[in-house]
């Protein structure tokens, strides 16, 4: 069994534009002749590797809280992709993943990974709605274009797909792997970090 972990360290993490950066802060160290090491931290919920809830653009949508946790959890199909992923693309890329599904039987076409620089179009993400996936993952700090993300994130959060945002694929081949990227239990919500790991089988 091989584990691939797919998540940017926390502190150093990419922003999306305009959120806040993590903050770290010492608060005790045995070094300076504390019990413990202990550390305080501030974050947004959407820094580094995280996932979005409906919430996140729709006000009476899921929060994490309340998204069923098997849409974080099971086989993923990842593939690669550069520059705007259109419908053409997201048709080809779930042909492949629904392939994918029935040669290792399982449900890996329900959640899809994007290696790369891709940017999800409205087309493409209409075509994901309309083909109910659980959870679309990407390596950008968004699924859509950076500087107009609204009509994506409506598209596939109002179609209740777990947008898992900021992962990190260079060393992860094409194929069919075991996903958790459980999201911290924030109550109520918009998003939140995770652990995204991917496991070889």
């Amino acid at each position: 069994m091989k584990i691939y972990d797919i998540t940017q360290e926390l502190f150093t993490c990419a922003v999306y534009p305009g959120d806040p950066s993590p903050e770290r802060k010492v608060e005790l160290s045995i070094k300076d002749g504390a019990v413990c090491n202990l550390t305080a931290f501030k974050m947004c919920a959407h820094n580094g590797t995280h996932v979005d809830a409906p919430y996140h653009y729709i006000d009476d949508g899921k929060t994490i809280d309340q998204v069923d946790m098997k849409r974080f959890i099971g086989y993923a199909f990842v593939t690669s992709h550069e520059g705007d992923l259109t419908a053409e693309d997201a048709n080809n890329i779930l042909k492949k993943a629904n392939k994918a599904s029935t040669d290792a039987d399982c449900d890996c076409n329900k959640r899809i990974l994007v290696k790369g620089n891709a940017t999800v179009t409205e087309g493409a993400a209409q075509v994901f709605a309309e083909n109910n996936i659980m959870l679309f993952g990407n390596e950008s700090q968004t699924v859509g274009p950076l500087d107009a993300p609204m009509a994506v994130h409506l598209i596939m959060l109002g179609a209740e797909i777990v947008l898992l945002e900021g992962i990190r694929l260079g060393q992860v081949k094409e194929g069919v792997y075991l996903l958790n990227a459980a999201p911290i239990n924030l109550g109520g919500a918009d998003g939140a970090p995770c652990r995204a790991v991917l496991i070889e089988f």
